[in-house]
């Protein structure tokens, strides 16, 4: 057998400083004997934790976790047993339904210095490079599964991924070790299961090394996706404005089509999406970044839209406008939330609103109808407030979201930008100001988090 030396592995982990050390055990054969190899060394046991993970999917669930509950407390290891909802949503299938939620089950549980252990064998990674070619994967989906990557706080490592699994049986039987059959794994109407079960015997019979050979394949395309996203992290550096992750489209379009292309792709990575298709990474270039500078295109996915204003293009996560609502913002509080991720703070400043006008006022805050305008400090006349956005260079979405906050009823200051000439002071006394506080971690709406 092509086994894990534990000796080595043991040596590795302890001198590595493991602090926790969880294997995701489902009672399978697989992770029974990664379970078995790690509980063998009392300096890994000490460590260990086997987590079952209850899908809620199959009547025998509850059975198969007194099982491996009492495996566990046959070889002395500690045992965790997490419930998930397992149901897929649309666009998902069962296995990706059932894998997504697995790993936000587990990730919590790691903290620094923690390693959590997934029993997938040399077999397992053949089927997950098929699966991607079948479905016109590029470089990264048929790098296959990575030997260990970051999760949570911790790692997730795979350290069986170059043991094939007629070594896994045979160490198994040789251990006498009692595993579960999951009866699903018969289920060919899945995609993993017909590959396994009807195609890879036939396949095997002319080719018998083909998990070796496939595997090698793999870190080829593993090595080469390395090189280009070294390559498309420069080229997003070159193109993307750090304070909100928008992109600049003349920079963006001072490079050939493929590399292009390449910035997009990093660009999601970047934001914490999924990698897009081909299909819409080319939409992007055509409908968006392409389009008339006096147009508005918008494409959607995973829950983001992405669209283009003047020379930028932003991903932005749709939020809940309060439009039409008069809101009271009490003086004697300094926050004013106005979506679930903008909020507006009142701060001390040596200019700006006075003070004490703040305290005694009535405040309100409405929203844009159309017409509004303002008088500006140093500017002659009202202006209307459309031609202050075009000036600013205020995205046409943002518009409408911004707070028009008024002092009795009478128009004192616009978001964090503009402040009425009427209510603006320079006076030595105590003034204020506002600034705009903005919480998206993946999308942007195209201003710093504090502006």
């Amino acid at each position: 057998m092509k086994r894990i030396n534990l000796e080595q592995w043991a040596s590795f982990l302890v001198q590595s400083y493991i602090n926790n050390l969880y294997i995701a055990y489902s009672g399978g054969i697989d992770s029974h004997v990664l379970l078995h190899l790690n509980a063998s060394d009392e300096r890994l046991k000490k460590k260990l934790t086997a987590v079952y993970i209850n899908h809620g999917l199959q009547k025998e669930a509850e059975a198969w976790c007194k099982h491996c509950e009492s495996v566990c407390n046959n070889l002395g290891i500690k045992f965790l047993s997490l419930a998930v909802n397992a149901t897929a949503e649309l666009g998902e299938s069962p296995e990706e339904a059932a894998r997504n939620a697995r790993y936000e089950a587990l990730k919590p549980l790691l903290g620094k210095d923690d390693v959590l252990l997934l029993a997938q064998h040399a077999e397992d990674q053949l089927e997950t490079v098929l699966l991607q070619l079948f479905r016109g994967s590029g470089l990264k989906g048929l790098s296959g599964m990575p030997e260990s990557m970051a999760f949570g706080q911790g790692k997730l490592v795979r350290p069986l991924l170059d043991v094939s699994k007629n070594a896994i049986i045979d160490y198994a039987e040789a251990n006498q070790l009692e595993w579960i059959e999951d009866p699903s794994n018969q289920y060919t109407h899945f995609d993993r299961n017909f590959l396994r079960n009807d195609i890879l015997p036939l396949l095997k019979q002319r080719w018998p090394s083909l998990d070796k050979t496939v595997s090698r394949s793999a870190k080829h395309c593993s090595n080469a996706q390395a090189l280009i996203d070294t390559l498309s992290g420069d080229l997003l550096t070159a193109v993307i404005h750090p304070s909100d992750n928008t992109l600049n489209l003349s920079r963006l379009k001072d490079y050939p089509l493929l590399q292009q292309q390449l910035i997009i792709r990093q660009w999601f990575q970047h934001l914490g999406l999924k990698m897009p298709s081909q299909n819409f990474v080319q939409k992007v270039l055509d409908e968006v970044v392409a389009a008339r500078d006096d147009a508005n295109p918008v494409l959607t996915t995973q829950g983001y839209c992405f669209r283009r204003y003047r020379n930028t293009l932003y991903c932005l996560k749709p939020t809940q406008n309060r439009l039409g609502d008069e809101l009271i913002w009490p003086s004697d509080d300094r926050l004013l939330q106005i979506v679930d991720d903008v909020t507006y703070e009142v701060v001390d400043s040596s200019s700006g609103i006075s003070a004490e006008l703040w305290r005694n006022a009535r405040i309100t805050v409405r929203f844009r109808s159309g017409g509004e305008s303002i008088e500006l400090p140093n500017r002659s006349g009202h202006h209307p407030l459309k031609k202050l956005y075009q000036e600013a260079g205020v995205p046409t979405w943002e518009r409408a979201r911004m707070p028009l906050i008024y002092l009795d009823d009478t128009l004192a200051a616009v978001g964090e930008h503009w402040i009425s000439n009427e209510f603006y002071s320079l006076k030595k006394e105590p003034c204020l100001r506002i600034i705009r506080h903005k919480i998206n971690p993946k999308g942007n709406d195209g201003t710093p988090d504090v502006d």
